[in-house]
């Protein structure tokens, strides 16, 4: 036996004539039960007539061309309006009037183009089926006729409507995917910032270091292992982050890259940068994004203290507390190119708005003593 979400999948797979189709057959049929005779509507008061044979083309016209209401609007309402002009001129007044409305609103809701043009045709040809209606009918007065149109109108207005509060969805549900795309490329980009200027960075510098260490060829290789060393764990780094960009992977975009924050020291203390590392407190179990976002937090900052401190005396705290994360990095400035980053870029300016969106608190500036410091107050349990 199907289920009910088996058969909606197999339903809504069908072409969306055949899914309108059995509207008009119901309506089709009951249009000819005894009882529902002459009980539909009735324009201009024609006197009542049994169904002869020409009530079943009358009747068919009408019902059948709303498999067509969705796919082909206009020549659906032409056929209906046909077929209604017919049945109320020969006083059937079969409940296949009720197709009318349905056609009617219909192409108010899904006619794409010439809207405005179909919605004149058709009350242009309203006026001559009301004056014959009123010489073959009895008792119809204008006002009689002007409801009806006015009836018409209504319905056609809900279609409009319909239509134009499902475009607006469809607006913001694209808005919506943009953003959505425009905030990942956004993440994407920070990612691999962080990830590739930290890594070619310690590779830059020990490189550099190892032209001056020929002398020395066990300090030589060091240098080298360090580099290959950093090139490989780049490497690793990278293929983590292209991994989030496929979701058979099943990794999220809050997972800490392996080692942790010491792999970040020890690496820059590799790249012949003296770091003082402290850790305090327990990471908290439910953390959410604030790890990652500290490991971003002393990463970016490590990088540029090797960039523009190299081998100034560095400190590293931080502090894993209930409810957030504390980091402090600060250089002493002593040391080779020292001075400030400039805070442009993905750097500094994208752990300002990672932390931001956490709830936090960071900022970075120049120490009174000539150093540079960077402070983060993170949030724990946040999001992803």
């Amino acid at each position: 036996m199907i289920d009910r979400r088996r058969f909606l999948e197999l339903w809504h797979r069908l072409d969306v004539t055949v899914r309108d189709l059995p509207l008009g057959l119901l309506l089709l049929a009951l249009s000819f039960v005894p009882a529902l005779h002459s009980q539909g509507t009735d324009l201009g008061g024609v006197a009542p007539r049994p169904f002869d044979a020409l009530a079943v083309p009358a009747i068919a016209l009408q019902c059948l061309p709303l498999a067509a209401r969705r796919r082909w609007p206009v020549v659906c309402l032409t056929l209906v309006a046909l077929g209604f002009a017919v049945d109320q001129l020969h006083g059937y007044h079969s409940l296949a009037g009720i197709a009318l409305p349905i056609a009617l609103l219909s192409a108010g809701a899904h006619l794409e183009r010439h809207r405005h043009a179909t919605a004149l045709v058709f009350s242009a040809a309203y006026v001559p089926l009301a004056v014959t209606l009123s010489r073959f009918g009895s008792g119809e007065t204008p006002s009689g006729f002007v409801t009806f149109y006015l009836v018409l109108v209504l319905v056609w207005g809900i279609g409009a409507w319909l239509r134009s509060t499902r475009a607006a969805e469809a607006e913001h549900r694209l808005r919506v995917a943009e953003d959505t795309r425009a905030a990942e490329r956004t993440r994407i980009a920070r990612d691999l910032h962080d990830v590739v200027t930290h890594h070619v960075t310690a590779m830059v510098v020990q490189a550099e270091a190892a032209r001056y260490l020929t002398a020395a060829p066990d300090r030589l290789d060091q240098a080298l292992t360090a580099v290959t060393d950093t090139g490989r764990r780049a490497i690793t780094d990278l293929r983590h982050l292209l991994d989030l960009l496929n979701p058979d992977h099943g990794t999220g975009p809050g997972t800490v890259p392996a080692g942790g924050l010491l792999t970040l020291v020890e690496q820059t203390r590799r790249a012949g940068q003296p770091v003082e590392f402290t850790e305090e407190g327990t990471p908290a179990e439910e953390a959410g994004s604030a790890d990652l976002v500290a490991h971003r937090v002393v990463q970016e900052a490590l990088t540029n203290a090797l960039k523009h401190a190299h081998g100034s005396r560095t400190s590293v705290r931080v502090h894993h507390g209930e409810r957030e994360i504390t980091v402090e990095v600060g250089t002493d400035g002593s040391g080779s190119r020292a001075g400030s980053p400039d805070g442009g870029g993905w750097g500094l300016a994208g752990l300002r708005e990672r932390v931001d969106v956490l709830g936090g608190d960071f900022s970075a500036g120049r120490r009174t003593d000539g150093g540079f410091v960077v402070r983060a107050r993170i949030p724990a349990g946040s999001p992803s």
